[in-house]
């Protein structure tokens, strides 16, 4: 996200976004060198020509600078929990953090230079959690996503050898997430989309989003779902020390995962493909509290009629746990086959050198190492091999 302070800060050093006028400027001036979205994209290929697998990175952002600008009059920040919820220092922090990385995040030349560094060969791009825009009304936020959505279409049709693309829907609004889906898969050629771990601070299983028709729709048509977390809804006590990304961000994707299961979604639509951020969350690593609870109480079984961990394992998870050994824990309690290589590019919270990380993981075989690094993410995008 582009981090921003409160809405009525005023410090000069920041370089809030412009205003209105000034933001419409910079929209048109973008739109004029923008090429077609409309081309569908064409497939990159998993292995290299020496046969070797590729690198694919499942989680990293990309922030679309002409919904930016058109959008910056809007107040952002206050839609946003890790700046609403977030202390002096933090928001400082982001501000600073945003004077280096805001090139890396909007645009390609450093991510592709940074991209070759870190040895990753393809990115699956989704859009920066800060424009899911889920707080607009619904037709407002779905003319929003399908501009995010289009961005992200000409990154990968001008490097289809580089980048495949995840979209963005507006999850406030069931049938306009359908509409936009199906654009996304059907005229954009996207792999899959990315979703927030909750809806303005509802439940993705809440009965008033009625979200089961777009969970039957994504599993019809075989995409993945990314699930990002931004971070928690109700952190007042998370708002020193980054707490609502440190903890939050987790904790928001345990909850989310947690509904999905308990709630049924996974058991009646045991096709879908999530992938969950951030190594899982906490719930990929205190599982078994919940098969406990599960088998203790009747009111964990009032819907699901197997035990919870059951349905945990059909989700996907992220590499971004920073231990080794933690990763290994993962790797062998849900197998090397439901573990993708991720980065969180380009922000801090990410991981600098993923095939280093996964490369300390011990008694991996190169099998496994193949498929956490680039196999399972192929599959899962329909990257040819």
């Amino acid at each position: 996200m582009f981090y921003t302070c409160l809405p009525d800060c005023s410090n000069p050093l920041h370089r809030h976004a412009p205003t209105r006028s000034a933001a419409a400027t910079v929209a048109r001036t973008a739109a004029k060198t923008s090429v077609p979205a409309t081309a569908r994209l064409s497939r990159p290929v998993a292995k290299t020509r020496s046969g070797t697998s590729k690198v694919i990175d499942l989680h990293c952002h990309y922030l679309n600078p002409v919904v930016n600008a058109k959008t910056a009059h809007l107040d952002l920040g206050k839609y946003d929990p890790t700046t609403v919820f977030a202390d002096a220092l933090t928001r400082e922090t982001n501000v600073r953090q945003m004077k280096t990385r805001a090139p890396k995040l909007t645009g390609v030349t450093e991510r592709l230079a940074d991209m070759d560094r870190m040895g990753v060969d393809i990115q699956a791009v989704c859009p920066a959690p800060y424009q899911f825009f889920y707080w607009t009304e619904p037709d407002y936020g779905a003319e929003l996503a399908r501009e995010v959505n289009e961005g992200m279409a000409r990154i990968a049709a001008d490097h289809p050898d580089r980048f495949v693309a995840l979209g963005s829907v507006p999850l406030q609004d069931s049938q306009l997430a359908i509409r936009e889906l199906n654009h996304c898969v059907k005229n954009l050629g996207m792999r899959g989309i990315e979703i927030c771990t909750n809806v303005n601070g509802k439940n993705l299983t809440d009965p008033s989003l009625k979200l089961d028709k777009f969970f039957a729709r994504a599993e019809a048509l075989g995409v993945v779902i990314f699930m990002h977390p931004l971070g928690y809804t109700h952190a007042d006590r998370l708002t020193h020390h980054y707490f609502n990304n440190v903890i939050g961000n987790p904790l928001d994707s345990t909850v989310a995962v947690s509904h999905l299961i308990f709630d049924g979604v996974m058991a009646r639509y045991p096709k879908l493909k999530f992938v969950v951020a951030h190594g899982g969350g906490f719930i990929a690593h205190y599982w078994a509290r919940m098969d406990h609870a599960w088998r203790a109480r009747p009111d964990c079984r009032t819907v699901i009629k197997k035990p919870p961990s059951s349905y945990l394992e059909k989700f996907y998870f992220d590499t971004i746990t920073f231990d080794p050994e933690m990763l290994r824990r993962l790797i062998e309690r849900f197998g090397a086959d439901h573990v993708v290589l991720g980065t969180d590019y380009p922000y801090d919270m990410g991981e600098e050198d993923p095939l280093g990380l996964i490369a300390q993981v011990k008694k991996l075989s190169k099998t496994d190492r193949q498929l956490i690094q680039g196999g399972n993410a192929a599959r899962l995008l329909g990257i040819k091999p």
